[in-house]
C-alpha cells in the first residue's frame, strides 16, 4: 500500500513541477533552466517504463523504506543513482554553456549580443556574463577604436550586465572576475570613463586573490596578460605573478596558457636573464602542445621567440614551422607577415613551407594585400629563394596596381627580380611601366631605395640609361649621402657597378660620368658585397687538381683583384701560342682565363640558378676579354677521385678546340 501511495504522490509532484516550469510568471529560472532541465524531465514522462524512470522510482522506494526504519542492502546503488542524476544535470549545464557561447560567437554586433542577453540576464552565471562583456569589447575594438559607443554604454541591458561586477566583485568566481578584467583591458579606459571605477574594483579584487594565492595557472596567465595591457611591463604585480607561475607544474597549463606565458615574458625582455631557466623549461614542454595551437597561437609564440631572440630554441622554431605549413590557409595576412618576420630572424627556410606559400599566393593572386605580398617577396629575397609563382604574381600585381603602390612598395616588389636573376614573362611591359612611373615621380622615391631599384634592373640587363645622368649628378649623390659624412659601402659599390655597366654595356651613353671619389676599388667587401667569396673547401680541391694538371703552383694565381673591381678566384695566363705562363709574368699575355669556382652561396637556394650579381660579374668579365670558365659545385660533387678531377679540369680548360698547351 505504501508503495502505491508513493508512486501516486511522485506522479502528482512531477506533473506539478512540469506545469510550474511551463509558466514563465511562476518560474523565474525558466530562461536559463528550461534548456538545461527539460530534456531529462521529458524523457521521464514520455517513457514511464524506460530504464531511467524505473531507476528513479527504485531510488525513491529505497528512500521511503529507509525513512521507516528498514535497513537496505543496496544503499550504494541508491547513492550511485543519485550521482548519475547529478552528473546528467552537470552535462546538460555544460551543453547549455556551449550553446550560449555558440550563439554569442555568432553575434556580429554589440546590439545582437545585448538582444541575446535580454531574456537571460537575471540568472546568467557570472562567467557567462563576463564572456558576453568580453565579446562586446572585442567587437567594438575590431574597428580600431578602443572605446565603447555611447548607445552601448547607455543601454540598460549593458548597465545591468556590468552591475554585479561593480557592486560585488568579491562574490565573483575566478573565471567571471578575470574574464571581465580581460575584456576591459581591451579598451582605453581613462580616469573619467564610466568603466574606470569598475576596472579599479576588478583589479583590486584580482590582486587580493593573487596575494592570498587563490589563483590557478590559467587565472594567473589571464591576470598577467590583462595587467600588461593596462599598466605595461612596469607593473610590480607582474613579479608576483611570475613567481607564482614558476612554482606551477607546466602540465597544469593549457596550450593557450603556454602562449600567454610567452607573451608575458616577451613584454619584459630586460628581465630575461632572471627567467631564462624557466623559459628553457617552457621551450621543452611546448614541443608537446603545438598540435593544439591555432594560427593565432602559433603566430604569438613565434613573435615572442623572435623578440626574446631565443636562438637556442631552434628545434622549437623548426617544429612550429611544420605546424604553420599545416594551417597556412587559415592565417590572416597580419599573422602570416609576423611568421615571415620570425623565419627571417631565425634564418629558417622549409621547402614544404615554400610549396604551400606558393599555392597560397597563386590562389589569392587577385585579392592578396600588396603589403603582405611585399613581405613574402622580402622573405624570398632575404633567403635567396627563387620562386617563379611568387615572382610572377608580384609582376602581375605591379602591372595591375602600379599607380596604387607607394615608392617603397615598388622597390620592394621589383628588387628581388635582379637579386634572384629572374626575368618574368611580362618583363618588357613591367619595365616600361616602371620607367613611366620614374619619369613622372622620380623625386618621390627615397634615394637609397631608388639606387637599389635601378641597380636591380641593371642586373637583369635592363639598364636605366635614361636615369644614369640623374644618379651620377652631384645633387643626387648629395641626397644619397644625407647627413652622414660618407656614403655607405654598398651604395658606392652599386654606383661603381652601374658606371662600369654604362661603359661596357651602354657605349651609346654620353652623359655625365661618376666622379672618381665615389668609385670603389673592389666589389668584394666583408659586408654588403657585390661578389660572393669563394668557398674555401671547393677552392682547395680545385687548387690541388690544378697543381696536378699544370705541374706546379706558379702556373696560376688565386684571388686576383682586377683593375675593374672584380676579384678572380683563379687566373691563368696564356701566350700567343697557347702556352701557360707563370702568374708572375706580365708581358706577352695573349689570353687570360678566369676560373669561377661557384659554391652553393652563389646560386639561388637549392638550385643551379646563379644569383644576379654573379651572372653580371661573369658577363662583365667576358666583355673585358676574359675567357670565363665556370666550375660549379654540383659538377665537382659528382667527382669521386683526384684522377676524375684532373680529367674534368683538363676538359674545362684545355678542350681540343682551344689549342692550349701545358
Amino acid at each position: 500500500m505504501a508503495l502505491v501511495n508513493l508512486r501516486k504522490n511522485f506522479g502528482q509532484r512531477l506533473r506539478r513541477a512540469l506545469w510550474t516550469l511551463k509558466k514563465p510568471e511562476l518560474n523565474p529560472l525558466q530562461p536559463v533552466a528550461q534548456g538545461r532541465w527539460s530534456p531529462w524531465l521529458c524523457v521521464a514522462c514520455a517513457d514511464p517504463t524506460g530504464p531511467f524512470r524505473v531507476r528513479f522510482h527504485h531510488a525513491c522506494c529505497q528512500d521511503f523504506h529507509s525513512e521507516n526504519g528498514k535497513d537496505l542492502s543496496n544503499l550504494h546503488h541508491t547513492a550511485s543513482t543519485v550521482q548519475d542524476r547529478d552528473e546528467m544535470q552537470q552535462n546538460h549545464s555544460s551543453l547549455d554553456q556551449q550553446l550560449f557561447n555558440m550563439k554569442l560567437d555568432n553575434c556580429a554586433s554589440s546590439k545582437e549580443v545585448l538582444e541575446l542577453l535580454c531574456p537571460l540576464l537575471q540568472r546568467l552565471p557570472d562567467a557567462l556574463a563576463a564572456r558576453a562583456l568580453q565579446h562586446i569589447c572585442e567587437l567594438e575594438t575590431k574597428a580600431g577604436d578602443r572605446t565603447l559607443p555611447r548607445e552601448v554604454l547607455e543601454s540598460s541591458i549593458f548597465q545591468a550586465l556590468c552591475e554585479p561586477f561593480q557592486q560585488a566583485p568579491t562574490d565573483l568566481s575566478h573565471a567571471g572576475l578575470l574574464t571581465a578584467l580581460q575584456a576591459l583591458s581591451l579598451l582605453h579606459v581613462g580616469p573619467q570613463n564610466a568603466q574606470s571605477s569598475l576596472l579599479l574594483s576588478l583589479v583590486a579584487e584580482s590582486k587580493r586573490r593573487l596575494q592570498r594565492g587563490d589563483l590557478d595557472a590559467h587565472s594567473l596567465c589571464i591576470l598577467g596578460e590583462s595587467l600588461l595591457k593596462l599598466h605595461g611591463p612596469s607593473s610590480s604585480t607582474l613579479e608576483v605573478i611570475m613567481h607564482q607561475l614558476q612554482a606551477e607544474k607546466l602540465e597544469a597549463f593549457s596550450p593557450d596558457d603556454i602562449v600567454a606565458l610567452y607573451c608575458i615574458l616577451q613584454a619584459c625582455p630586460e628581465k630575461l636573464d632572471q627567467h631564462q631557466l624557466f623559459l628553457n623549461r617552457i621551450h621543452n614542454f611546448s614541443l608537446s602542445i603545438l598540435p593544439y595551437l591555432s594560427p593565432a597561437g602559433l603566430t604569438r609564440m613565434l613573435t615572442a621567440l623572435t623578440v626574446l631572440d631565443q636562438t637556442q630554441a631552434l628545434p622549437l622554431v623548426i617544429r612550429l614551422g611544420k605546424y604553420v605549413v599545416r594551417q597556412l590557409p587559415k592565417f590572416t595576412d597580419d599573422q602570416l607577415g609576423q611568421v615571415l618576420d620570425a623565419f627571417v630572424h631565425f634564418g629558417h627556410s622549409d621547402r614544404f613551407f615554400m610549396r604551400v606559400l606558393e599555392q597560397h599566393v597563386v590562389s589569392r593572386a587577385q585579392s592578396l594585400d600588396p603589403e603582405i605580398l611585399g613581405k613574402i617577396l622580402g622573405y624570398c629575397n632575404g633567403k635567396c629563394i627563387l620562386s617563379a609563382p611568387i615572382l610572377d604574381a608580384a609582376a602581375q600585381t605591379f602591372l595591375c596596381q602600379s599607380e596604387k603602390l607607394s615608392p617603397a612598395q615598388v622597390c620592394q616588389f621589383l628588387e628581388p627580380f635582379g637579386k634572384l636573376n629572374y626575368v618574368p614573362p611580362q618583363a618588357s611591359t613591367m619595365f616600361r611601366k616602371l620607367e613611366n612611373r620614374l619619369l613622372t615621380q622620380f623625386k618621390s622615391f627615397p634615394p637609397k631605395s631608388l639606387l637599389k631599384l635601378l641597380h636591380s634592373c641593371s642586373l637583369l640587363e635592363h639598364h636605366p640609361v635614361n636615369f644614369m645622368a640623374k644618379i651620377f649628378s652631384p645633387y643626387f649623390l648629395q641626397q644619397l649621402q644625407g647627413e652622414d659624412p660618407h656614403l655607405d659601402r654598398l651604395s658606392l659599390a652599386q654606383l661603381t657597378q652601374l658606371f662600369l655597366t654604362s661603359i661596357l654595356e651602354c657605349p651609346f651613353y654620353k652623359g655625365p660620368k661618376l666622379l672618381p671619389k665615389f668609385r670603389v676599388k673592389s666589389f668584394l667587401t666583408p659586408c654588403c658585397s657585390l661578389e660572393t667569396p669563394v668557398e674555401f673547401q671547393l677552392y682547395k680541391s680545385v687548387m690541388h687538381g690544378l697543381i696536378d694538371l699544370l705541374g706546379a703552383r706558379w702556373y696560376f694565381a688565386s684571388k686576383v683583384l682586377t683593375p675593374y673591381c672584380y676579384t678572380l678566384d683563379v687566373e691563368i695566363k696564356l701566350d700567343e701560342e697557347g702556352f701557360v705562363l707563370p702568374f708572375t709574368v706580365n708581358e706577352d699575355i695573349h689570353k687570360r682565363i678566369a676560373l669561377c669556382i661557384d659554391g652553393p652561396k652563389r646560386f639561388c637556394l637549392n638550385t643551379q640558378h646563379l644569383l644576379g650579381k654573379e651572372a653580371t660579374k661573369q658577363r662583365h668579365l667576358r666583355l673585358l676579354g676574359y675567357q670565363v670558365v665556370q666550375i660549379p659545385f654540383y659538377e665537382l660533387e659528382m667527382l669521386t677521385s683526384k684522377i676524375e678531377l684532373v680529367d674534368y679540369l683538363q676538359k674545362k680548360l684545355f678542350s681540343q678546340s682551344t689549342g692550349v698547351h701545358w
